[in-house]
């Protein structure tokens, strides 16, 4: 059996595990993303971490010579490069990921190859995870951001400009308060992600009149569990804009099921009602039956998902 190493590289830290093909974390590690200085630094971090799971599988007698990655920032995956990134991770953008770590772990250039971690986290949840087995699977994650990635027959479709996924960013109704469009972290106004995210439902609380401090989303959904009416609707109206922006998406990529993840997926019931009820209220009558499921594979699943990019071929 083939082994890789898969790695998750996020903005505040980076995870990795040796992954069997048919899709098994034997063990992993973490460690903090060096994201304040610099890609040479987070490549040198990144491969030392691979290079100890690769010894740590030849101890076990595992030979693992491949390694994937999914990473934070657009990645040109032909060429295994960062094409661009938020200053999440300062000096990222331009760096040569794939080459990079291939010198540094000694491995051929094309035992290495790398996606956008959101892509990543789709390719695990359809591999192994809640879409397995399905043709095409729309993956939409709402959290920090909010992000997506559509598997067709083993593939994300990446773009002809490698940003395919960013589906935080296109209009929402509900991204309006008396009447002005809400600011988006991408510089434009009234999309998804303004009203959907996590800290988009934070500011949603204080805009709406909410006077109990708020550190973040967590505590706004404790606040409508106690009845407060400016969380309760905070809560409404970023699940009801998550739930519509993804029953459009299916309307026009009819895949085969819809996968939800994210930090907000994870608030239950609060949260998942008002996303369901608005996202098959979206739906065209022949998607009527669309299966929509919680992911399943947790923080293993963008670890996973890259191991799979140099395991197996495209289904």
């Amino acid at each position: 059996m083939m082994y890789a190493v898969g790695v998750d590289l996020g903005g505040t830290k980076t995870a990795a595990g040796v992954v069997s093909a048919d899709g098994e974390v034997l063990f992993s590690d973490t460690v903090p993303t060096l994201s304040r200085d610099g890609g040479e630094a987070i490549l040198d971090a990144t491969a030392k971490l691979a290079a100890g799971l690769i010894k740590k599988a030849a101890d076990d007698g595992i030979a693992v010579e491949r390694v994937g990655v999914g990473s934070a920032g657009v990645i040109d995956a032909a060429r295994g490069v960062v094409v661009s990134a938020t200053d999440a991770i300062r000096g990222w953008a331009g760096t040569a990921l794939t080459a990079g770590l291939a010198t540094r772990l000694g491995l051929p250039a094309s035992s290495v190859r790398a996606v956008n971690d959101v892509h990543a986290h789709a390719l695990g949840e359809a591999w192994v995870g809640a879409a397995a087995g399905t043709a095409s699977s729309l993956l939409v994650a709402f959290g920090t951001g909010v992000g997506g990635s559509f598997v067709l027959g083993g593939r994300p479709l990446l773009g002809h400009r490698h940003a395919g996924g960013h589906v935080g960013h296109f209009a929402s109704p509900y991204a309006f308060h008396e009447g002005t469009a809400i600011p988006c972290v991408c510089g434009g106004a009234g999309h998804v992600e303004a009203v959907a995210s996590g800290p988009a439902i934070r500011e949603a609380y204080l805009r709406l009149g909410g006077t109990e401090p708020v550190t973040d989303a967590r505590a706004v959904f404790a606040l409508a569990g106690r009845s407060d009416a400016a969380a309760i609707r905070a809560v409404g109206i970023g699940a009801g804009a998550a739930g519509q922006a993804m029953g459009g998406l299916a309307n026009i990529l009819d895949p085969e099921v819809v996968v939800v993840t994210g930090g907000l997926s994870d608030a239950g019931a609060p949260w998942w009602r008002p996303m369901e009820r608005a996202l098959r209220a979206e739906l065209l009558p022949a998607l009527a039956g669309l299966p929509v499921l919680p992911a399943t594979l947790g923080n293993a699943a963008a670890l996973v998902g890259a191991a799979r990019l140099v395991l197996l071929p495209p289904a």
